[in-house]
């Protein structure tokens, strides 16, 4: 039945009930494998553009100069991405889950063909606002179309499968971003490669049915039945029909209207207010502890950190991608036995400690950069940076100091034997980075060598491992399970919505902070954040693990929030015993 989470036992079987079910019906698995092609997109294309914009800064040179253009870029699929949530609140009610998937794919798809082929930067942001409509439509009706679809005992675990998809897509995204770093027009196959899962998607979603409990708001009771029958055993599918016709039925009496949800009365319901506290309040710390930027940002982040190449900055992304994709499955196996507040718990002390290394090390980066060499400098003499060629105090010059440098840009050539060593300030362009590395040396434009920057990749990978079991996944967990039936919809709506703007807020300022007060105070923020964060769950989030939904109702009528998370509590130990 909806609405109740099996205790204890139930959750050490999960997955072998999920592929027993699915191996006697396949077309259950198939269901939500092409429905979570949504997380897929999803995912994809938040890891894709970390990539894609080292090579659109090389060919687009307005880019490379201005911070705001780069930021643009990246935020706004994250702007379509808002409107496309909001639109698809209201299309999912009115059109059907699956309408909503297929105007998704046909957005993301022509989103994809628009970048591919941009000739300017203009060009470029009308396609990710395209692919951000589609994106937004996706990542909430994905999972929805998944839950209201699914085998009762099995829907936590299909659902989950597109969490699964989101992080699996950042992968295959930074996978496909190394395997085009050779070939022509780089990041017009990076960007545009999106569109052939999108165009699969949509083929896929034609051959599957509408979502059987929007049938049934839409009194179109028989095509429910007969899907319903489609995906459960015969054994079971009277009483699924049964209950789902109860919850309907049950909707209709509190609002007076299948089709219409009194906004008034949501916000007047208490269980309701202070639901949308902790489900919102964790959507938008998700964002603010700098979880996208670390996303979007991670190839240049491992620039700033001193690794210089493009090649190598994408391949050590890799990883961070990696872990993320393995932090899903651990999450999946975990939720149902270590409940969703401890994970959160933990989750964030890991993050904190690892947003405090990050801060650390770039800190000393920026500290302890090499010199820079008025004799390595004289040997391109007519290459020198102005800046640094008319300054008074020349022999103060470090690379951080040359990097800062903006009439022109300058960059930092150096030694690769020793990256410490003193380096040429020299004006920043392709003439003068291939003359660079035509001599063997390393040419560096967003971050110094540092001797310090393995310790920034061991930073990014233990944000990554504590932060995707926990902020990563729990709070779209929560936000399923933490409002009553009949406002379920709405709620997750409005909580999604401001996950998406907080995501905005934090994509389109990253660089600019690290411009204005570096780097290391940035990542200091974060962690300032995630404290915050921290209390903020402490005090605000219950524990739903193993509770049905009227408990959770009941547990926020009565605020019986419980500090002392690590404890089972009182309900759901006695559930277990009666049971």
């Amino acid at each position: 039945m909806e609405g109740g989470i099996n205790p204890e036992g139930a959750d050490a079987s999960a997955f072998r009930e999920c592929f027993s079910l699915a191996w006697k019906n396949p077309y259950v698995l198939r269901l939500a494998f092409s429905a979570g092609i949504g997380g897929l997109l999803f995912g994809y294309d938040t890891g894709v553009i970390s990539g894609a914009l080292l090579y659109i800064r090389d060919n687009f040179k307005s880019v490379g100069r201005e911070t705001v253009l780069q930021e643009t870029i990246v935020s706004m699929a994250v702007a379509g991405a808002i409107i496309g949530a909001a639109v698809g609140g209201w299309m999912n009610d009115r059109l059907g889950r699956r309408s909503a998937i297929l105007v998704a794919d046909f957005l993301f798809f022509i989103g994809a063909v628009i970048m591919a082929s941009a000739q300017n930067p203009a060009l470029l942001i009308i396609g990710r606002v395209f692919v951000g409509l589609g994106v937004g439509m996706a990542s909430m009706t994905s999972p929805l179309y998944i839950s209201e679809a699914s085998p009762a005992k099995i829907r936590g675990a299909l659902v989950s499968t597109n969490g699964f998809l989101i992080t699996g897509g950042q992968f295959l995204a930074y996978l496909i971003n190394l395997a085009f770093t050779k070939a022509p027009g780089t990041w017009r196959w990076m960007l545009g490669v999106a569109g052939i899962p999108a165009l699969l998607q949509f083929i896929l979603m034609l051959q599957l049915p509408e979502s059987p409990r929007w049938l049934f708001r839409r009194g179109r009771e028989e095509e429910a039945k007969a899907i319903l029958r489609t995906i459960y055993p015969a054994n079971e599918v009277d009483r699924e029909i049964q209950d789902l016709k109860e919850s309907v039925e049950s909707e209709i009496r509190e609002t007076g209207s299948s089709e219409k949800i009194n906004i008034t009365k949501l916000l007047q319901t208490r269980t309701v207010r202070r639901g949308l506290i902790a489900g919102v309040g964790l959507q938008v710390f998700q964002q603010f502890v700098g979880i996208n930027t670390v996303m979007y940002y991670s190839p240049t982040i491992v620039q700033l950190a001193g690794f210089a190449s493009n090649q190598t900055a994408l391949l050590l992304s890799l990883i961070t991608a990696g872990l993320n994709a393995f932090g899903s499955v651990v999450s999946i196996y975990f939720i149902d036995r270590t409940g969703r507040k401890k994970l959160l718990v933990i989750s964030l002390f890991g993050v904190m400690i690892s947003l405090g290394l990050l801060s650390a090390v770039f800190h000393e980066t920026s500290s302890h950069s090499p010199l820079v060499s008025q004799a390595a400098t004289s040997h391109f003499a007519n290459y020198t940076c102005p800046d640094y060629g008319s300054a008074k105090n020349a022999t103060s010059w470090d690379c951080m100091k040359c990097l800062k440098a903006s009439s022109p840009d300058c960059g930092f050539c150096t030694s690769p034997a020793d990256k410490m060593f003193p380096g040429a300030c020299l004006i920043s362009n392709d003439t003068m980075k291939k003359m660079c590395h035509a001599e063997d040396r390393l040419w560096y434009t967003r971050g110094c060598p540092s001797k310090y920057g393995w310790l920034a990749l061991v930073g990014l990978a233990l944000y990554i491992i504590f932060f995707s079991p926990g902020m990563g996944t729990v709070p779209w967990i929560v936000n399923s399970e933490i409002y009553p039936l009949r406002f379920r919809g709405v709620c997750g709506g409005i909580a999604a919505t401001a996950n998406w703007i907080s995501n905005l807020i934090v994509a389109q300022s990253f660089l600019s902070l690290t411009q204005a007060i570096g780097t290391s105070w940035t990542f200091l923020i974060f962690g300032v954040i995630s404290v915050v964060a921290l209390v903020f769950v402490l005090i605000c989030v219950p524990e739903t693990k193993g509770l049905p939904i009227e408990e959770v109702e009941k547990m926020l009528e009565h605020r019986a929030l419980q500090f002392k998370f690590w404890k089972k509590s009182s309900s759901t130990s006695g559930k277990n015993q009666a049971g």
